[in-house]
């Protein structure tokens, strides 16, 4: 229990400081910053299969067109989410990038709802329509709605909705994914090196270094990820997942000083709000459920 909580929180906290990362990055465009991510992500996760000789997977998904389609589909919803994340970090949206993080567990389950046919209980309602409150209060107080976040809750919800159905592991998942992604990414990179275009010749060695790091900074929390959910209960695993979100809030307002004004403090506490109360329900039904079967 113990090993799975540090595996997991660590996971989190990684993601949580990812803006350091892509800030750093700032001078790359973009999408560059993205294909990048996906080649050296794809070269790490090679690595790994082949120092753990883990190929058996492979050969077996390529003979099933099914499996490929649906694997095609959450490497598109997870580079589409890597590409706002990205781009909404390196224009000044930490912020707006958390506030998506903190929605999501409520997206989920409202994508439960609606694809899967799952019963929502009273209490879950009531966060939904807290957070759905907030995101409304958000809109009307900024003017137009806070499409950051809902992109990023919208991509990476419907993404972990496709990989819950998935037939592989967290690392022959991203492997997969970033394989069929590979063509598209090296393609352009090789149209742009034509060009004379390249963002990863033309940097400094530092910028490269930090470029070929996205391989490693993708998949090891990942890994790390994994690991801890198969050793601590789901329950535990929902509340750990706020740590990401709530670094990421910090960093925006501390480091890079975005504004948080009371108007938007008070949409954010909608939401938290709603999270309280999917949280408090969820560890309630769990002790229930515990104390039955003892």
């Amino acid at each position: 229990m113990n090993t799975g909580v540090l595996y997991a929180a660590t996971a989190y906290a990684i993601w949580g400081i990812f803006p350091l990362y892509f800030k750093s990055l700032q001078a790359v465009p973009p999408l560059d910053i993205l294909l990048h991510r996906m080649v050296w992500s794809l070269v790490f996760v090679v690595i790994v299969l082949a120092v753990r000789r883990q190929w058996a997977w492979l050969g077996e998904v390529l003979r099933k067109p099914k499996v490929l389609a649906g694997f095609a589909a959450s490497a598109v919803l997870l580079s589409s989410n890597w590409f706002i994340y990205i781009w909404a970090v390196n224009n000044g949206h930490v912020v707006d990038s958390s506030l998506g993080y903190f929605i999501n567990p409520l997206f989920n389950v409202l994508l439960g709802y609606l694809i899967l046919r799952e019963r929502l209980r009273p209490l879950q309602w009531a966060a939904v329509a807290l957070a759905a409150a907030g995101v409304l209060w958000l809109t009307w107080q900024g003017g137009s709605l806070p499409w950051i976040a809902l992109l990023l809750a919208t991509t990476f919800g419907l993404y972990g909705l496709l990989r819950k159905t998935a037939a592989l592991g967290a690392l022959e998942g991203l492997a997969l994914e970033t394989l069929l992604l590979f063509p598209l990414a090296f393609g352009y990179l090789l149209v742009q090196t034509l060009d004379g275009h390249n963002a990863f010749l033309d940097a400094s060695p530092g910028t490269q270094a930090l470029l070929a790091a996205a391989g490693p900074i993708t998949a090891i929390p990942l890994l790390l990820f994994a690991s801890g959910a198969r050793r601590i209960p789901l329950s535990l695993l929902g509340l750990l997942q706020y740590i990401g979100p709530s670094l990421q809030l910090l960093l925006g307002v501390w480091l890079y000083h975005e504004p948080f004004g009371g108007a938007r403090l008070a949409g954010f506490a909608l939401i938290w709000s709603a999270l309280a109360v999917y949280s408090m329900e969820g560890l309630w039904r769990n002790w229930k459920a515990r104390q039955g079967a003892a």
